[in-house]
């Protein structure tokens, strides 16, 4: 089947869908400039996650985090929205999309007008006090770490400040339990840029009445997709809005 026509297909999938929802991973966000993790060239390959990134080394030294981890993320908070990000926005403000799951920290969904969404990882835009619980936003982190203070210590009770993203090791960030209830009532899950690789964000598509993929490459839950589009995330999600848009579907419902 042709991209094209592939398109056609998930646009009447989404068309038919009485609540679709959207999945996306780190191949949404490779196409604003950030790295992915586990290809050739990504994160992983220059810093062990399992150290660096890890919740336990950073309960005993939040240091590791701060030299090693820290400096690997710099062009998370400078990237912008692509054509991706950009498509699931409008699809939402269409109401084609009840809400967007994501794995990624890294805002862009925010950024590009997206209103209902799910960071299952957690973000970069604060940090909080493993003590006190006060939190400050990311830009201060930075500035802290930037001064010189490693690790970067609370004003108030002097404890270490953490990223409020999920770590190796830590519980799932609250907005899972409302990640699950999503797609387990969802007719429609759109896995967007991910190979569903890790658990247990990887069991969500499984809740769903039916998959749809656009990914690169192969994902751990083909067998159960009714369409699987193995091309870029911008491209193919630009096809679908224009798709959409000479259907007349994207007038937004009242």
């Amino acid at each position: 089947m042709l991209l094209q026509e592939q398109v056609a297909a998930l646009a009447d999938m989404l068309l038919a869908s009485r609540k679709t929802v959207v999945l996306t991973g780190a191949g949404v966000s490779t196409e604003s400039g950030i790295p992915d993790f586990r290809s050739p060239g990504g994160l992983w390959t220059k810093v062990d996650p399992l150290y660096a990134f890890a919740a336990e080394t950073f309960t005993h030294r939040p240091d590791v985090f701060y030299q090693v981890g820290l400096p690997h993320l710099g062009f998370i908070t400078s990237a912008r929205p692509n054509r991706c990000h950009q498509v699931l926005a409008g699809l939402e403000q269409a109401n084609l999309l009840e809400c967007i799951i994501t794995q990624n920290v890294d805002s862009l969904h925010q950024l590009a007008g997206s209103e209902r969404i799910l960071e299952v990882h957690g973000h970069l835009r604060s940090a909080t006090c493993m003590d006190c619980s006060g939190s400050i936003t990311w830009d201060h982190l930075l500035e802290k770490v930037f001064a010189g203070q490693v690790p970067p210590r609370c004003g108030d009770c002097r404890g270490i400040y953490k990223p409020d993203c999920v770590f190796f090791g830590d519980e799932m960030s609250p907005d899972f339990k409302d990640a699950t209830r999503e797609a387990s009532t969802s007719e429609l899950i759109l896995v967007v840029g991910s190979s569903l690789e890790v658990a247990p964000v990887n069991y969500l598509p499984l809740l769903a009445e039916k998959v749809a993929i656009v990914n690169l490459g192969p994902t751990a839950v083909d067998d159960r997709a009714g369409l699987i589009i193995n091309h870029r995330a911008g491209e193919t999600m630009d096809l679908l809005w224009n798709e959409l848009q000479r259907r007349g579907a994207l007038t937004p419902k009242l």
